[in-house]
């Protein structure tokens, strides 16, 4: 165990070495690093502050169910049993809503009296209006759908609208989103291992001689492997700890104009920065991708000198 610290901790210190030797490239080497990771950082605190609110958003979805023009009125009241067994939920409301309360409430809202007065009898059927209680985030979506699905098929109906459909449009978004940062994320991170591959490159052949000599006298793979990883590993978290320090900055301002927008719709919404736990998991992919870019520089470039 002793032998395996002392091997390391000469890596390391050979790494840090090697990087004090020419600290601007390695600093040039983490703010490159860092701008690739800033993009998928910036929308992992986006989509973080955006799902806990998406989640409680308070809803009511709202059902309409028309009958069909020739279906009598109590042949209508007796479609409530069916509509209640659907819906299943006893805090849910299932209101009646006669033709003419219909008509009335469409004159009201419309000013389209005179226009309907032409027809001569009134053109709207009688329906209901289900008021889901149980169905308020836009994870229900798909349940509101089925529902209304479910009711398409009831004898006597004519169709049936769903009048929260935004809350479906909502959680589409947010998966079209999540996808899109994903690919982000997997391309940038593919930016990341091509450019510590590089820096790693100009060490190796930059060291070559003193590699050649080593060789020599005996040193193994890993003896000459782990500066070079550790070097990866320090550039991957460096570059990290540079992006999650500027997404955290670049919050206060933002927070400003968003702090601005949401009063004009009653809110208090502000960007929150990501707990310690997700951004040291992000500072340990960071890290990953650097030694992952320094793994295979060292040994295709070892092998070629070899």
């Amino acid at each position: 165990m002793k032998r395996w610290f002392r091997q390391h901790s000469f890596a390391i210190s050979s790494a840090l070495g090697t990087l004090a030797k020419s600290p601007l490239s390695f600093l040039f080497n983490v703010i490159v690093v860092a701008i690739a990771l800033t993009l998928p950082f910036a929308g992992l605190t986006l989509l973080d502050n955006v799902r806990p609110m998406s989640e409680q958003l308070s809803v009511e979805p709202e059902i309409s169910v028309f009958a069909k023009a020739d279906t009598t009125r109590a042949q209508v009241l007796a479609m409530e049993p069916a509509i209640r067994a659907i819906v299943a939920d006893p805090k849910s409301r299932i209101v009646f809503v006669p033709r003419e309360q219909a008509l009335e409430s469409l004159n009201s809202k419309t000013g389209l009296t005179d226009v309907l007065a032409t027809l001569g009898e009134n053109p709207l059927p009688d329906g209901y209006v289900l008021k889901l209680d149980s169905f308020r985030s836009v994870n229900e979506a798909g349940s509101v759908d089925a529902i209304a699905a479910r009711l398409r098929t009831l004898p006597g109906v004519d169709a049936v609208q769903v009048d929260s459909a935004w809350v479906k449009r909502l959680a589409a978004l947010l998966r079209v989103l999540r996808l899109i940062l994903l690919l982000l994320a997997v391309t940038l991170g593919m930016v990341v291992v091509a450019v510590v591959f590089n820096t790693i490159r100009l060490q190796v052949l930059t060291q070559r001689d003193e590699i050649a000599v080593s060789k020599l006298i005996g040193a193994t793979d890993g003896f000459i492997h782990r500066p070079f990883y550790y070097t990866g590993g320090l550039l991957g978290l460096c570059a990290g700890a540079v992006a999650l320090g500027a997404v955290t900055l670049s919050l206060q301002p933002l927070n400003v104009a968003i702090g601005d927008f949401a009063r004009l719709y009653g809110s208090s919404f502000q960007l929150a920065p990501l707990n310690p736990v997700f951004m040291g998991l992000l500072l340990a992919v960071s890290a990953t991708l650097g030694l992952a870019g320094a793994v295979l520089s060292v040994r295709r470039h070892l092998a070629r000198l070899r």
